[in-house]
């Protein structure tokens, strides 16, 4: 497995020679600094911490400023651990650039989705509208809670609410790759990722069966 950190840009679309129209995601990816290793014997586990995006010296903890200073960097804005077996030989300090993937690499991005407020339980958890006669009187509420046939009188934990909508961190799987610009620093992913513009995404190889298909064919400008 391997991964790397970006920031998603927006959408736009791009057509094969065939002239098939994808609509893809554009994710800049600037090069990400190693900053530390972790390791089964020390840590219990394998890992990479890689950091993103430069920041000032006094937005950051002086802990936080004496690890980055210890790896040799600067330091960053954005700081994950990804189990990027394939990318273990790396030193820390080193860069990690996109060009790790290549266009028909199957990927999961993760992100944190938008917020979308407090929402109703319609809307949130997709339930049933109730009648729509005049006399019904319920149209859109949540309904009965606590009599589900048994142990009435208690509302179970998980049961569909209303409540915040969106600002979750979730995982779009399965993403094909279809163009890598290493000199521009950013990649094209097939169809919608989590977040608003400017947020920050996690790109790594799919835990799905299949890690690789066969690149498209851009049309050229």
């Amino acid at each position: 497995m391997k991964g790397i950190l970006g920031r998603k840009l927006g959408m736009t679309q791009v057509f094969t020679e065939k002239g098939i129209l994808i609509p893809v995601t554009v994710i800049e990816v600037e090069p990400n600094t190693v900053l530390q290793k972790k390791v089964v014997e020390t840590d219990g586990y394998n890992a990479l911490q890689l950091g993103y995006e430069d920041t000032k010296e006094n937005r950051v903890s002086k802990p936080a400023l004496g690890h980055f200073k210890k790896a040799g960097a600067t330091p960053k804005k954005f700081v994950r651990e990804i189990k990027a077996d394939e990318l273990f030989d790396v030193e820390v300090g080193s860069q990690i650039k996109v060009d790790i993937f290549s266009a028909g690499d199957i990927v999961d991005v993760t992100g944190i989705s938008k917020g979308k407020g407090f929402s109703g339980t319609i809307v949130r958890n997709n339930a049933t509208i109730g009648p729509k006669s005049h006399g019904s009187g319920h149209h859109r509420h949540i309904g009965s809670l606590a009599t589900i046939g048994r142990n009435n009188g208690i509302i179970n934990k998980g049961t569909a609410m209303a409540g915040q909508e969106g600002g979750y961190t979730t995982t779009n799987q399965n993403l094909e790759i279809i163009k890598v610009d290493a000199e521009k620093n950013y990649l094209l992913v097939k169809g919608n990722v989590p977040g608003p513009k400017r947020g920050l995404v996690v790109v790594k190889t799919t835990v799905k069966r299949i890690k690789k298909v066969e690149a498209v064919k851009l049309l050229s400008k």
